[in-house]
């Protein structure tokens, strides 16, 4: 019998067992193909892009490690993420940075950054069959200091208003490009080493840069605003807290960006899907994984992964929720990176979908609760790995570990080389 016969019978035994507990795979693999992730063009370079390629990070942002063969330029960079996608099952979207836009090797100051600057990333986008989503940068910049939106010093906060303001600019020409809104995240890293005696203060800066920020109507983007529990250099506060936008998203419309590491640990992000559900029109995931706290590790199929997962889709909210990526290992191979993260996710998406939550459901509602934990359990080793294997297999992407000798030679071939 050959492997893709193989692949085929234990699909077909899977159907049959998921069948027995009230499970449709076919409708869960329809809803699956239906999955995009937005993936972070900041894995293959270490956050570097292309404004200073030279430059030092700052502003609480670090990569870790100093893997061979990192992406050093554009066209590096877009083979590396073509090469990701390649080993990616679905149709994906790309997440950009203000500094990769292709600024010909001039310096392009980030108040005079224009959508001419992202053209080819548009017209790449559409020959490579991604939709683009975008972010604003305010670090690795002579005028991030510790504050940028937030800052007393109204020349400095003008210039990260007009920035972002020309983000939002340019991921509308990208939504209409692309005919698909574009979603902007904005994120800043403004905060506090040390003690402050001003958080109002900080706090109503950033509301009215926010509110100015936000002024201009677009139709073809979507923004998300992205909280942050603490940052390096900004420990004893951070002035965008979840608290700070949720409030800001809740009032305004605004969809909340949830990172997965930039909360406690102990923490359960997927609590608070259901209430954000509730009060903000949709919400933006930035998925990684924080082993102490925001290491934005490769994420990988463990429980809040999976649990973030199953209450996304017990809430029937994948058309409410965007899922992105935002981990960036350095020390191990990027592309290798990008996929064990990508599929891992995806891995815990299909699992929500093949959850038995009808029968669920109604032993909840019978108070039947020693059969809904049981039932749980039992889900946890119903043979959702074939119909994973099949789903790969439909999409023309390597089975199971079979992308690991791939990505090996891609390294041989050209990364180890650069």
């Amino acid at each position: 019998m050959s492997k893709d016969q193989n692949i085929q019978k234990a699909f077909d035994l899977a159907v049959e067992r998921y069948a027995a507990v009230g499970v449709d795979v076919n409708k869960a693999l329809a809803d699956m193909q239906k999955i995009s992730l937005s993936l972070h063009c900041w894995q293959a370079d270490d956050v570097t892009g292309f404004e200073n390629p030279d430059g030092q990070l700052s502003g609480g942002i670090q990569a870790t490690g100093n893997y061979p063969g990192k992406a050093r330029n554009m066209e590096e960079l877009r083979a590396d993420i073509l090469k990701a996608k390649s080993f990616i099952p679905g149709d994906h979207r790309l997440n950009l940075h203000e500094i990769y836009g292709d600024f010909g090797g001039k310096f392009v100051d980030r108040d005079k950054v224009e959508p001419k600057h992202f053209a080819s990333w548009m017209a790449w986008a559409k020959e490579n069959n991604f939709k683009l989503d975008f972010n604003s940068t305010s670090f690795s910049h002579p005028k991030s200091g510790s504050l940028s939106l937030s800052n007393p010093d109204k020349s400095i906060r003008d210039f990260w208003i007009e920035h972002t303001k020309r983000c939002r600019t340019i991921s509308e020409e990208m939504g209409k490009a692309q005919n698909d809104p574009c979603i902007m995240n904005l994120w800043i890293h403004d905060g506090s080493k040390d003690i402050t005696v001003n958080r109002l203060k900080y706090r109503e800066l950033l509301k009215d840069s926010l509110d100015q920020i936000f002024a201009q109507k677009y139709d073809n983007m979507k923004d998300c605003i992205e909280s942050k529990l603490f940052g390096i250099g900004a420990e004893s506060y951070t002035v965008g807290s979840h608290d700070f936008y949720l409030g800001y998203g809740a009032q305004n419309g605004k969809m909340v960006t949830l990172d997965t590491g930039h909360f406690h640990l102990t923490e359960s992000i997927a609590d608070k899907i259901s209430s954000l559900l509730l009060f903000t029109p949709e919400i933006m995931l930035h998925v990684s994984r924080p082993i102490r706290w925001d290491s934005d590790h490769v994420t990988i199929m463990n429980d809040d992964t999976l649990d973030l997962a199953k209450e996304i889709v017990r809430s029937n909210a994948l058309d409410r929720v965007h899922i992105g990526l935002d981990y960036f290992d350095a020390s191990i191979n990027r592309i290798g990176a990008y996929v064990i993260g990508s599929r891992a996710t995806q891995k815990c998406f299909l699992q929500a979908l093949l959850e038995p939550i009808a029968t669920l459901r109604q032993y909840e509602a019978n108070d039947q609760l020693f059969e809904r934990l049981a039932l749980l359990e039992e889900a946890k080793s119903l043979p959702w790995g074939a119909v994973w294997d099949y789903f790969c297999a439909k999409n023309n992407v390597p089975v199971g570990e079979n992308y690991i000798t791939e990505i090996q030679k891609y390294e041989k071939e050209v990364t180890s080389k650069r």
